[in-house]
């Protein structure tokens, strides 16, 4: 190498550096300045410097987890049939029924009170933190004043969302709902078993075993309390279902989106699978194919559209509500989806995982979710086999398993 050549890569390593070195410190003298200006908002909203201290203590630097979550966007969107095979399935609802059996007494007097069924708390409560166990993952808990800040700091397309939240939460820590320490959730700021952001908190938070705190994160009766009242509050219609899945008639999707009464659908040609007719002829339901034009049909009641004021989307709906129904003993789905020729459905997921742990290859959880663990089994059996190795499960590598 030419002296002239090591000072331009001298020159450069010195420019490189001398770009990111002030851009990490102004980064980090830019959030507590941020921090500190803040407190002016919070002050408006009856936050107290005391309360507002607590909150920040020890906290100088972004939270680079949340920045990393908040810039990840998935480079597809999962079909409907992969979505709820991993959250309705046996697993999900084993766990539910062994749930209900633990805290029965608990879930009958939720029921009694709230008028919603304890089916689809403990749906949610599956679906929200995975019956808690999500919480007993620390890379998944962020301390929530820190996690809001930062996207309020650094994310302006939640920077509005955030600052809302944050003055939620250094309310809850000013009420004396819960300690700084404890003050933990989604890198979001989603909290507890039924994860809440701060803001419903405040609004639908119960305090059901009586100890005198509305404590998400640690009792399961108040966590499934507070997703009671969520409900409750927003129109839950006790005794009524979610919705039925229905055969859709030939041509019938060109409905898809419309609402009439369930009568009104009979007439039309749409039935149930079972043969079993519709409770309430003059109940209006919505009709919703989320799996296309060729897919099973589902007409959804009021209640659907409540369970979408805990998350927005359809296919979380959805999920709760064939979860519910199973972990009730309702049945599932009785029709199949429009899978791709060669794909699994939720049993076969369950039966390659089980086959894979068999054979010694697989040594995680049969949940039939199809994560790094699952996918490396898949590709050293694959090898084996002089298969092609792309680590996706298959029928044609369930079908050489079985033989």
């Amino acid at each position: 190498m030419t002296s002239k050549n090591r000072k331009l890569l001298g020159a450069i390593a010195i420019s490189i550096a001398a770009g990111l070195m002030p851009g990490t410190a102004s980064a980090d003298a830019g959030f507590k300045k941020w921090i500190n200006g803040f407190y002016s908002t919070a002050a408006k909203s009856g936050i107290s410097q005391k309360t507002y201290n607590l909150a920040f203590a020890g906290v100088s630097e972004p939270d680079p987890f949340v920045l990393e979550k908040a810039r990840y966007q998935p480079e597809f969107k999962s079909q409907i049939w992969d979505y709820l095979d991993s959250r309705v399935n046996p697993y999900t609802v084993k766990i539910g029924r062994e749930m209900a059996a633990k805290y029965g007494s608990t879930l009958a007097a939720l029921e009694r009170h709230f008028g919603v069924d304890r089916n689809v708390l403990l749906a949610i409560w599956s679906m929200e933190s995975n019956y808690g166990a999500a919480l007993e993952s620390p890379d998944r808990l962020h301390h929530v004043p820190r996690a809001l800040a930062t996207l309020g700091y650094a994310d302006s397309k939640r920077s509005k969302y955030a600052k809302s939240q944050l003055i939620a939460a250094l309310k809850m820590l000013q009420n004396g709902d819960v300690s700084s320490k404890n003050l933990m959730g989604s890198w979001a700021g989603a909290m507890g078993h039924t994860q809440f952001i701060p803001s419903s908190y405040l609004l639908y938070a119960i305090d059901a075993d009586g100890n005198g705190r509305k404590d998400i994160w640690h009792s399961v009766p108040d966590a499934l309390a507070t997703s009671a009242n969520l409900l409750a509050k927003n129109g839950w219609q006790t005794g009524q279902t979610w919705g039925y899945e229905t055969v859709v008639p030939k041509g019938g999707h060109a409905h898809a989106g419309k609402t009439k009464t369930l009568a009104q659908w009979a007439t039309l040609g749409f039935v149930r699978p079972s043969g079993k007719g519709f409770k309430n002829g003059a109940q209006r339901a919505e009709l919703k194919m989320p799996g296309g034009a060729n897919g099973p049909g589902f007409l959804m009641t009021k209640n659907f559209f409540v369970i979408k004021r805990y998350n927005a989307a359809d296919s979380y709906a959805l999920a709760v509500g064939l979860l519910a129904d199973e972990i009730a003993g309702y049945g599932g789905m009785q029709q199949a989806w429009p899978r791709p020729d060669g794909s699994l459905d939720i049993k076969e997921k369950f039966e390659l995982q089980s086959r894979m742990q068999a054979l010694g290859y697989y040594d995680g959880e049969i949940d039939g979710n199809f994560g790094s663990g699952s996918k490396a089994a898949i590709t050293a059996i694959q090898t084996r086999l002089g298969m092609t190795t792309d680590g996706q499960p298959s029928k044609d590598l369930l079908d050489k398993l079985r033989n």
